[in-house]
């Protein structure tokens, strides 16, 4: 299934290096092991995104997953992704910047031809296939009925899903350059929280989160102050870790401060199994 990685520090502005395939030779093992895409969203000191994407459709690709990237940002977002929809395509590669705002989605919808209805000229920020981009798109168009309000945007986008379209998942991350969101629904995929102290849980370490599919980050700078890291799979032996539980949204606000809220307590009105999916679909959402 595609790996979602976030990660608050705001207000500071810290350095981070990431590797988005990491341990080359497990994943190199078989091709199939292989994710369609990858990409990094950061900020500039000056507010400006950073989007760094790869579609990987042949294995010389991977080669740009696999360099280190040492960024300096308040939030950070990363994905790794296995295609549900959409070919592999740059245009379809996470995260996807759309107001300043960047956005990753782990999950499958269907009935986009009522989502693309629905999205009206907000549709004209959909710039590939996919039902992540169209997802975030609804999301823009609900934050901005709700006067920026992105937790709000986010609640009103995830329920008028819920009740119109058939739904697997809709697991996401989305960034500013003061703030982060994270939401786990249904229970179809899990999606971790950990509110790191400075230096971990016995004080004075760096990071070093490394998951087992890819995604690999560390931050001297994090040995001295605390971060809010979001993740598909606890990403190491810290305690703190936690899941999020179905129709909780996470946000992280400009001062460091998480708070959970439920959206949702019920699942969606259409949900689907791995067994409707079609045979692309499906083969995206299992555990690798």
């Amino acid at each position: 299934m595609c790996r979602l990685f976030g990660l608050s520090a705001a207000p500071r502005q810290v350095r981070a290096t990431f590797w988005l395939l990491d341990a080359p030779d497990s994943l190199s093992a078989q091709s199939r092991r292989m994710p369609d895409g990858v990409g990094l969203g950061t900020f500039t000191a000056h507010g400006s995104t950073r989007v760094e994407k790869q579609p990987i459709a042949a294995y010389k690709d991977a080669q740009f997953a696999r360099e280190a990237r040492e960024r300096e940002s308040p939030t950070f977002v990363a994905h790794l992704r296995y295609a549900s929809t959409g070919g592999l395509e740059l245009r379809n590669t996470h995260p996807f910047e759309q107001h300043g705002r960047l956005f990753a989605h782990n999950g499958v919808l269907e009935g986009l031809d009522e989502l693309d209805a629905e999205l009206g000229d907000y549709g004209g920020l959909v710039h590939g296939d996919t039902d992540s981009e169209r997802f975030f798109a609804l999301i823009t168009q609900r934050t901005d009925r709700h006067g920026g309000d992105v937790t709000a945007g986010i609640a009103d986008a995830v329920r008028w899903l819920a009740d119109r379209v058939p739904v697997y998942a809709l697991n996401l991350v989305l960034t500013t350059d003061s703030g982060l969101w994270a939401l786990r629904y249904p229970d179809t995929h899990d999606l971790f929280v950990l509110e790191r102290a400075a230096g971990g849980p016995h004080g004075g370490r760096h990071l070093d989160h490394a998951g087992r599919a890819g995604i690999r980050t560390r931050s001297a700078e994090l040995a001295g102050f605390p971060a809010v890291v979001v993740a598909s799979e606890r990403m190491d032996e810290d305690p703190g870790w936690r899941s999020l539980a179905p129709g909780e949204l996470l946000h992280v606000d400009g001062r460091n401060r998480a708070q959970v809220t439920t959206i949702l307590d019920h699942p969606p009105r259409h949900l689907l199994t791995l067994a409707q999916l079609g045979e692309t679909a499906a083969a995206s959402q299992r555990g690798r």
